[in-house]
């Protein structure tokens, strides 16, 4: 689930699996035009890292994520679910 901006704020996005996470990272890092090798030298990883990471998050290492999270200048922010997110429990992990 994607959540909607107002005008002037970043995107932000509602993860509930890691399948959706892989294609958040990989999606903000085309964004920002940076390939996975560019961004694994930013914080000493290698690219075969940063690949794992677009494409199995759930078999990374945590350490390894913030370094990436830290290379696209996104943060994780946690927070209680809504009765919207709650809804759709099946898709979660």
């Amino acid at each position: 689930m994607m959540n909607i901006p107002c005008r002037g704020t970043p995107m932000s996005y509602t993860v509930h699996t890691p399948t959706q996470l892989g294609h958040v990272l990989s999606g903000h890092r085309k964004t920002k035009k940076l390939t996975q090798r560019e961004v694994a030298a930013q914080v000493g990883l290698l690219p075969k890292t940063i690949s794992g990471l677009e494409t199995a998050p759930e078999r990374c290492n945590i350490r390894n994520l913030f370094k990436l999270l830290s290379a696209l200048d996104l943060e994780i922010v946690l927070r209680p679910k809504d009765s919207v997110s709650g809804k759709n429990k099946a898709a979660e992990w």
